[in-house]
C-alpha cells in the first residue's frame, strides 16, 4: 500500500493549510479543508476497496462524498463563515455621516458637504461650530444630528452658547426624514435580511445606549426606532 506518497500528500496539505490560516484567508481555508478532506477520503476508500476492505472503503466514501457534496463533516460547516456581529451603527444626512459605537456608545461625525466638508467634527472649534449651526439650520435632519453629536461630545453646549449670546442655545427638533432598507439596516448595524428577532434585539440594546432618559439624544433614539419599525413592517 502507497503510504509514503499519502503521507508526502497529507505533509504538502497540511502546510497548505497553515500558509492560508497564518495569511487570515479562511474562507479559502475552509473551502481548501472541505476537497482536501473529502478527496482525501475517497482517495483512502478506493485504496482500501482496491486491498479487499469493501467495507471500511464503503464507510469513508460515504462520509468523503458527504463532505464534497454537502460541505458538512458533522457539526463543521466548510461552506460558510458566520461574521462578527457589527459594533457600529451609522446614521447619515445631507451634511453628516455620523457613526454610533455599540460597547461605548460614543458617537464619532464626519461633515460630508458644505464649507466643512471632510472634516471630522472633532476638530472644529467654537467659532466653526457656529457657523456649521448656521450653514445646516435649513436643513432638520442634519441639524438634529450636529445637535446630537455636541449633546454627546460637548456636553453644556447649549447652556454656553446661550450665556455667551445671551439667546437659548436651541434649535428647533427635527422630525425623520424618509427611511429606505439600507438606512434602516445601517442605523441598527444589522446585515440586509437580518431576522426579525436580530432586529428587535439590535433595537433593544442601542436604544438603551441613547435613550433620552439616559442623557442620550432624542433624534437618535427616534431613528432606531424609525429602523426597527420599517424593517419589521417591509418584512410583514
Amino acid at each position: 500500500m502507497p503510504y509514503l506518497p499519502l503521507a508526502v500528500l497529507a505533509l504538502m496539505a497540511g502546510l497548505y493549510a497553515y500558509h492560508l490560516y497564518r495569511q487570515g484567508n479562511i474562507g479559502i481555508l475552509l473551502n481548501s479543508l472541505r476537497w482536501i478532506i473529502g478527496g482525501g477520503a475517497l482517495l483512502f476508500a478506493a485504496i482500501l476497496g482496491l486491498g479487499g476492505r469493501v467495507s471500511i472503503a464503503s464507510m469513508l466514501g460515504l462520509v468523503g462524498a458527504s463532505v464534497l457534496i454537502r460541505g458538512r463533516l458533522g457539526p463543521i460547516d466548510f461552506n460558510t463563515i458566520k461574521a462578527p456581529a457589527p459594533t457600529t451603527s451609522r446614521v447619515r444626512s445631507r451634511f453628516f455621516d455620523m457613526v454610533l459605537d455599540h460597547d461605548s456608545g460614543a458617537v464619532h461625525g464626519k461633515i460630508i458637504a458644505g464649507s466643512y466638508a471632510r472634516t471630522d467634527l472633532m476638530d472644529l472649534g467654537e467659532n466653526d461650530t457656529r457657523v456649521l449651526l448656521q450653514e445646516v439650520s435649513h436643513d432638520p435632519d442634519s441639524l438634529s444630528l450636529l445637535e446630537a453629536w455636541l449633546d454627546a461630545n460637548r456636553s453644556g453646549w447649549r447652556e454656553y452658547f446661550a450665556e455667551q449670546d445671551g439667546e437659548p442655545g436651541e434649535h428647533a427638533s427635527a422630525a425623520s426624514g424618509p427611511m429606505d432598507s439600507q438606512q434602516a439596516y445601517e442605523i441598527l448595524g444589522l446585515s440586509p435580511g437580518a431576522a426579525p428577532e436580530e432586529i428587535k434585539s439590535a433595537h433593544h440594546r442601542l436604544l438603551k445606549a441613547v435613550h433620552p432618559d439616559q442623557g442620550g439624544s432624542t433624534y437618535l433614539a427616534a431613528r432606531i426606532n424609525a429602523a426597527k419599525d420599517y424593517l419589521l413592517k417591509q418584512q410583514h
